[in-house]
């Protein structure tokens, strides 16, 4: 108190400004708000500075007569205790009182802000949530140790990038139009594309991109192609597809007839084949793409026993035929050589595929089932396509085909009699093929790469091609890739080829119903799959599962066999593990959306017939690798059967163990691998006896990846890898020398065994499912009788056919 009395006057504290009122009152006013007293000290002092001395004390006090605003200020407190106001109001008066009201101190002209004094537990130093985001947001109130230090208190987006951005992508054709050739399964073509790794499947995808959309798929500049279906960021840096995408291209024939081709571009690589397996499950077809130069390779071997195996029809594509021009720069009579080989070796591994039960389809160009292709220059012809551009050019009308027929094989042109004869003319020549086919292509790559205008120009002028000034500027690259496709065109041969010699999904359907449906051949949802009849019962055959942009959840794809899947529709998802004798392995779940899926696109649809391939939301909850969907309401009249499972011709002989780095992270890991089952077909993740997680796949590219996933996609974590295990299975080439002994721990059963090779064609069987050890003894044993001549007894004692079952 002696403080706060130095800097006033003892009078001024003891005897107040107005006689009625009180001193205490007074007094407590000075001590709350000091501030108000000089600034009222000061405004005094500036009204009167004019005035006489007379009128202030040796203090400085005023001791005049009274004024008006000290009167208007006495008024005030006799209305109005001030020990009984709020200290917010008494914060500012007039237009400030809303604001101080509110918690706030707002400037004015009147006070001075500096001099004021606002207690602690008044202070507002930020806005409320309310205030900055409105009414409807929640507030959390924490306790100070409720979230450890490293945790931040809001968690930041997750932004995971794994898949390249999407370019414009728009069909030359409308959304509709492709919609409607789905309705009609007659006009829609499902295939795969299979071959080795490096033989130019993806970018001969990009050749039918760029005839079907608004894009280039070539860089001039750079040029680099664009490799439109490797949609991951891993795919781009490595140079090779690890996943298998679809895309839905309405393509034209040579009779400018519009086919919607359903192709699934499939990697090449060995490890990862299950993506080809789980293709050609959805096709009804295979284009088998082999490198001209390197020819007939491992995978290719493997993905024509695949294609046998799933009983599709296979097409060949000979690309990058212009290697052997501008690589291995063979004389066009030695790439005709080179070409027929390549076709030989391809039909022996097809005839030995089918075990020479007959009945093989012969690849031969003049059936029209072989077409030539450049990915990279933009190219691609079949012998039929290669007629009717003579016919064009020439302007004589002739049979097309019968000219095809000739330009393959020993055949000669004899220019004499104009007639085609297998033996060559006496002035000599060259077969057909070179002579009409292969001397003109090699004519236009020798005089764009020589970089001759003038030959050029007169090349082009008489096979009917005008190509501007300004195209004769561009490198050697751009050029050839500009004349070639105005030469022969866009890809109607290979058209023609699918449309000739693939079947429509309605044609094909008895035989895919017949080798991967489980259920009865005399049910009702049998004869709608084998009739594809889009009122029947639905039914679908989800064979792959794609993540989301987040990776939290993943949509199917499948294909439909029988019905119409709609957004909103209630449908029953029916698991590996499913029969009718158990329902556990099903679940009820809503189709959210509905997609045609173009690889970096996808076109929304409200719903997909029979015969379409289409990828599914809201389904993928219960699915780990392959499902059936059908009606939830047709289980009530009829029993339902789901779809065979994958068959692999690759097994998982690579293991490594797997362990997060910080062992509180261990539920992410384990959530990571359920969601790595999912991604990929074939790897298998298992929990061993010692209780560490293994992951088991084809190879270590394959594991590569899968580690890159589930560290960067699925759990975000940091993971310890254990050095990886080979597994090794050894075979019986004889029978066993001695026999196997054991006994029971009772001593009271004992087991001899011996050891011997199967018969020819056997395991062949088994894996291709023409014999089941869930078919009862009976059959089984007269399967055995009749094929390979086994003993009755023999045939009805087996136990198993594998470790599997």
């Amino acid at each position: 108190m002696f403080c706060l009395l130095s800097h006033f006057s003892y009078y001024s504290l003891l005897t107040p400004r107005n006689p009625k009122a009180s001193p205490v009152p007074t007094l407590r006013r000075w001590l709350l708000f000091p501030s108000k007293l000089r600034f009222e000290k000061k405004k005094r002092k500036k009204k009167k500075k004019n005035m006489d001395d007379s009128l202030y004390d040796e203090f400085g006090n005023y001791i005049g007569p009274e004024i008006e605003s000290d009167r208007e200020s006495d008024r005030e407190d006799e209305d109005e205790d001030l020990t009984d106001r709020p200290i917010e109001e008494e914060a500012s008066d007039g237009e400030d009182a809303a604001a101080a009201s509110n918690g706030w101190i707002t400037a004015s002209n009147d006070i001075d802000m500096d001099n004021q004094i606002v207690l602690a537990e008044d202070k507002k130093y930020y806005p409320t949530a309310e205030e900055v985001y409105g009414e409807d947001v929640e507030t959390l109130v924490m306790d100070e140790d409720e979230q450890p230090l490293e945790q931040p208190i809001v968690k930041p987006v997750r932004n995971i990038k794994f898949e390249v951005g999407v370019k414009d992508s728009s069909m030359y054709v409308p959304t509709q139009f492709l919609v409607g050739l789905m309705s009609n399964p007659t006009l829609v073509r499902n295939v795969a594309l299979v071959g080795h790794l490096q033989h130019g499947k993806t970018v001969f995808m990009d050749m039918l991109i760029e005839q079907t959309h608004h894009m280039s798929t070539f860089d001039a500049n750079s040029e680099k192609h664009l490799r439109y279906t490797d949609t991951r960021i891993d795919e781009q840096e490595r140079r090779i597809s690890i996943k298998a995408i679809p895309m839905s291209l309405v393509l034209e024939d040579s009779n400018s007839k519009s086919y919607l081709c359903n192709i699934m571009d499939t990697p090449g690589h060995v490890n990862f084949s299950d993506e080809m397996t789980a293709a050609l499950r959805l096709a009804d077809g295979a284009v088998l793409i082999v490198d001209a130069a390197e020819g007939v390779m491992v995978n290719t071997e493997r993905a024509i026993r695949h294609a046998i195996q799933d009983r599709l029809p296979i097409v060949v594509v000979i690309n990058k035929v212009d290697r052997l021009i501008t690589e291995l720069k063979l004389p066009p009579k030695d790439a005709y050589h080179k070409l027929r080989h390549t076709l030989e070796v391809i039909n022996s591994n097809i005839v030995a595929a089918t075990n020479n039960t007959g009945n093989v389809p012969v690849i031969d160009p003049a059936a029209g089932n072989v077409c030539f292709a450049s990915g990279t220059a933009g190219w691609s012809f079949t012998l039929q396509s290669f007629a009717k551009l003579y016919v064009k050019l020439h302007g004589i009308p002739f049979d097309a085909d019968k000219f095809a027929s000739r330009l393959w094989g020993d055949m000669y042109y004899h220019p004499d009699a104009r007639v085609f004869r297998k033996k060559p003319p006496a002035s000599g020549g060259e077969r057909s093929f070179v002579q009409f086919v292969l001397e003109p292509l090699y004519k236009i790559y020798s005089q764009v790469i020589g970089e001759h205008k003038k030959s050029v120009e007169a090349t082009l002028i008489e096979l009917g091609v005008t190509l501007p000034n300004a195209a004769y500027k561009l490198n050697v690259r751009p050029l050839l890739r500009l004349a070639c496709s105005s030469v022969f065109g866009n890809s109607s041969g290979f058209t023609d080829m699918l449309v000739q010699h693939i079947p429509s999904p309605k044609a094909s359907a008895t035989r895919k119903v017949d080798h991967i449906y489980t259920g009865p051949k005399d049910s009702m949802i049998y004869k709608a799959m084998k009739n594809c009849d889009p009122e029947g019962p639905l039914m679908v055959n989800v064979t792959k599962l794609y993540p989301k942009s987040d990776c939290s959840v993943f949509d199917a794809f499948g294909r439909v066999y029988s019905g119409r899947i709609r957004t909103g529709q209630t449908v029953r998802v029916l698991g590996e593990g499913y029969s009718p004798d158990d329902e556990e392995d099903m679940t009820v779940k809503e189709v959210t959306k509905l997609w045609v899926y173009q690889a970096r696109d996808r076109t929304p649809i409200a719903e997909a017939p029979a015969g379409s391939w289409v990828l599914i939301e809201g389904v993928d909850a219960s699915i780990m690798k392959t499902a059936t969907l059908c009606d939830e309401d047709v289980a009530r009249y009829e029993d339902i059967y789901i779809f065979r499972p994958l068959q692999f011709n690759t097994l998982p002989v690579v293991k490594t163990a797997t362990e997060p780095l910080n062992p509180s992270e261990l539920p992410k890991m384990v959530e990571g691998l359920r969601k790595i089952s999912k991604s990929y077909p074939l790897a298998i993740t298992k929990v061993e006896e010692s209780g560490e997680h293994t992951i088991l796949g084809t190879g270590e590219l394959y594991l590569d990846s899968i580690m890159k996933d589930l560290r960067e996609l699925y759990s975000e974590v940091e993971v310890k890898v254990a050095d990886p295990v080979v597994s090794f299975c050894e075979t019986v080439v004889e029978s066993s020398s001695m026999k196997c002994f054991a006994e029971t721990p009772n001593k009271k059963n004992k087991i001899t065994m011996i050891s011997e090779p199967l018969e020819r064609g056997l395991p062949e069987d088994i894996e291709n499912g023409a014999v089941s050890i869930d078919w009862n003894r009976k059959t089984i044993g007269e399967f055995f009788e009749k094929s390979y001549g086994w003993d009755v007894l023999a045939s009805r004692s087996i136990w198993a056919f594998g470790p599997d079952k």
